[in-house]
């Protein structure tokens, strides 16, 4: 038997909601009495809350846990946590004897009394997937930054055929309406003035309000910012299957929902598409993008692509080429295909050379760079509000979040958390530069 930990450090890979499961895991363990690690210490428990999407992002992980044994031989205690231990459960506790426990996203309520088990002796591991959200479980939050996150949908059942979300987050589930009012409201007495709603498909969320109605993520939307002292609503990730036509029009009517969407379209050739068993085609997507810039004409879009999946020709990733001048991206996420073990698309034929992908992924990228520029240079000489989250790395200079999620640089003695009045005055590929008009004390 050992000390139960008395300190700990949350390590997060990936998501917005690995960010947010790494949060709540935070709370749980400071619930316990634990304090976290002072910035540059030992921490006594080391949580790694992995990431399963990409291959590179899991040997990262088990790389960082190589690192955690000390000049003395020792280690802290060790658990792996998110969607690498819920694939690999007990079998990564062979790959690394390093590790104490081994918890899947859908069990790290049970984080603590785990942690129990190994102080007297154990090495558990939990990678079962209830139906019953594990939400209730969980401590109320404390006090946050101007900016939170809010999970409010979890899992999916699109099964794309390269991804492996399904099978490590389970089956899309909504967690009830009154549940995430009352988180929201605690977020923003707690200090947040901005709130993502997340989801591995998020606008797949519906459920029933105070009054028994049924509704989707339009209805929560427009309930969550009638809340008194938030300011901004954000959400994702989006599939194109579910942008209802409520949800749509809620980009226009709701001021607080910021003109901002990512939607990931991954190629913009059909039969990829197809094989990718993604249930749009190119042109039902470029549909419902001219539908949200009727409802919000200035509205930002962001995207996903993969370069390189089984079977991708030159003239599908020309067509991807196409979907991406169309749109015109304001920001957009491109990766090379990585196949993953257990998904239909890793035994597929046509595998595009490691060559091929390089060079279609950096044409894409060069692509996806301009129109992200040409979109940022539009907004010069725009006055626009600004949300202060950190400090710039000059003296002086403070970082804020733009409506279309830029970062603003600007000189101002504000704080974070301060809404400033900005006039843009230049712009780069992934942020833009201002000047402060006014400040609004928050």
């Amino acid at each position: 038997m050992t000390d139960l930990p008395k300190t700990y450090r949350v390590k997060s890979f990936g998501c917005q909601m690995n960010v947010y499961d790494g949060e709540r895991m935070a709370e749980l363990l400071g619930a316990q009495g634990m304090t976290a690690a002072a910035e540059g210490a030992d921490a006594d428990l080391v949580v790694l809350n992995t990431c399963h999407i990409r291959e590179k992002a899991a040997e990262r992980a088990y790389s960082d846990i190589g690192r955690l044994r000390r000049e003395d031989g020792s280690k802290p205690m060790i658990a792996l946590a998110g969607c690498v231990a819920q694939a690999e459960g007990a079998e990564a506790k062979a790959r690394s004897r390093m590790i104490d426990l081994v918890v899947g996203p859908q069990a790290y309520h049970r984080l603590p009394e785990m942690v129990a088990e190994v102080a007297n002796g154990g090495r558990p591991v939990d990678t079962d997937m209830p139906a019953i959200s594990k939400f209730g479980a969980l401590p109320a939050r404390r006090k946050v930054g101007p900016s939170a996150f809010l999970t409010v949908q979890e899992g999916c059942d699109k099964f794309c055929t390269y991804c492996v979300v399904p099978y490590t987050r389970g089956a899309e589930i909504s967690r009830p309406w009154a549940d995430i009012v009352a988180e929201a409201r605690s977020l923003v007495e707690g200090g947040a003035r901005e709130i993502t709603l997340l989801g591995q498909n998020v606008n797949a969320w519906s459920g029933e309000d105070e009054k028994g109605c049924s509704g989707g993520l339009d209805s929560l939307i427009r309930a969550l910012a009638r809340i008194d002292g938030l300011e901004r609503l954000r959400y994702t990730t989006s599939h194109p299957a579910d942008m209802t036509d409520g949800l749509i029009a809620a980009h226009g009517e709701v001021d607080k929902l910021m003109p901002y969407l990512h939607l990931p379209v991954q190629s913009g050739s059909d039969p990829i598409l197809k094989a990718m068993n993604r249930s749009h085609s190119a042109e039902s997507y470029l549909r419902t993008i001219e539908k949200v810039r009727a409802a919000r004409p200035d509205i930002a879009i962001s995207g996903d692509f993969i370069v390189g999946f089984p079977g991708e020709t030159d003239e599908d990733f020309t067509t991807t080429l196409a979907i991406v001048d169309s749109v015109r991206y304001a920001s957009a996420y491109s990766f090379k295909y990585s196949a993953r073990p257990g998904t239909p698309a890793a035994v597929m034929e046509g595998a595009v050379t490691a060559e091929v992908m390089d060079d279609r992924l950096q044409r894409l990228q060069v692509r996806l760079a301009e129109h992200s520029l040409a979109f940022n240079r539009a907004t010069i000489g725009k006055d626009l509000a600004i949300l202060i989250d950190r400090k710039g790395r000059l003296p002086g200079q403070m970082i804020g979040k733009s409506p279309w999620l830029q970062s603003v640089f600007v000189e101002t003695d504000a704080g974070i958390g301060d809404m400033l009045d900005v006039t843009v005055t230049h712009a780069l590929t992934n942020s833009l530069g201002g000047v402060l008009r006014t400040a609004k004390a928050a």
